[in-house]
């Protein structure tokens, strides 16, 4: 009988609040910071492509020539204390994009849902495209693989024994192995 209580915050403290066992497990899209010096194991997970979403009216705009066809769209993309924040700005610079950023967002949620209301182009992890579409009745822009996404456990355990915690990671690898799979 296991109780799953999840929490969102930014990373730091979320791995503060690891390393003294108020939480079991931080799922992250990065590993532990070289220079942070608490007692805590990265285990990768897997990684996947990124899709770039939009409404229907945008997808239909700019999806012909798509990733070139995103210079000049209007885009949603996550804050600067995310990760994939540079990833994505490099990805643009590498293929020479030059979109008009809009807005960006700390919280993954509130940037999907202003996506939806058709405010701008955003994107998400590969991995869950499906419910992305589904939830959001958004559809895809364009898919880049290149545009890598990858996801970790961090926890206190250098082996994760914890039957929960076991679970969890298993399964998120299950869905990214079977994500790269498809690629």
């Amino acid at each position: 009988r296991l109780r799953l209580v999840c929490q969102e915050g930014d990373v730091d403290s979320l791995l503060a609040d690891l390393a003294v066992h108020k939480l079991d497990l931080v799922l992250t899209d990065c590993p532990v910071p070289p220079t942070l010096r608490l007692d805590l194991f990265s285990h990768p997970l897997g990684e996947c492509g990124t899709v770039f979403f939009g409404v229907k009216e945008l997808a239909d705009r700019y999806r012909e020539g798509f990733p070139g066809s995103l210079t000049g769209a209007p885009i949603l993309m996550q804050s600067k204390e995310s990760s994939l924040h540079s990833d994505l700005r490099r990805w643009f610079e590498a293929h020479r994009i030059f979109p008009s950023i809009k807005a960006e967002f700390d919280d993954s949620a509130l940037l999907k849902v202003f996506g939806q209301k058709g405010l701008g182009i955003f994107n998400a992890p590969a991995v869950i495209e499906r419910a992305v579409e589904q939830q959001f009745g958004v559809m895809p822009v364009g898919r880049a693989e290149d545009l890598r996404v990858q996801f970790f456990a961090i926890s206190a355990e250098r082996d994760l024994q914890h039957p929960g915690v076991a679970a969890i990671t298993e399964h998120f690898r299950s869905l990214l192995s079977h994500e790269t799979g498809k690629s």
